[in-house]
């Protein structure tokens, strides 16, 4: 196993971007806990809860696919998807002048990655003999 490491990795990198972005804006606008009604804390607040929501599952799919064999060109397919589709996502909640298409095609992309990985597993499960 050697592609969902990586992508694992990235997708930490793009959390801890997530967090500490977070966190320097709650410094600037001085809110210890919660929003404090502010559009821009809330926004990012959400965007990097709903990454730590929905990375998680993706990434133990994508392990589970990986782990069964399937070809690596598809496995990469996959997790290009699931981290393109949390960074676009990301970026379109992140914004107060919200455009929703970057928002509906970041979640299009992650919910491909994991339902993709989802129908693999199960593909694969019953191809195989004595699965």
């Amino acid at each position: 196993m050697s592609i969902v490491p990586v992508y694992a990795a990235l997708l930490a990198i793009l959390f801890v971007g997530l967090s500490v972005r977070t966190l320097r804006l709650r410094r600037r606008l001085q809110i210890a806990v919660g929003d404090g009604g502010d559009a821009t804390m809330l926004r990012a607040m959400r965007a990097h809860a709903n990454f730590a929501e929905y990375v998680p599952i993706g990434l133990i799919m994508l392990f589970f696919v990986e782990a069964m064999g399937v070809r690596p060109p598809f496995v990469h397919g996959l997790c290009g998807m699931l981290l393109v589709g949390r960074a676009v996502h990301a970026y379109g909640v992140s914004r107060v002048d919200e455009d929703f298409r970057f928002r509906v095609a970041g979640m299009v992309m992650t919910f491909a990655a994991v339902i993709g990985a989802a129908l693999t597993i199960i593909g694969v499960q019953l191809v195989r003999p004595g699965g």
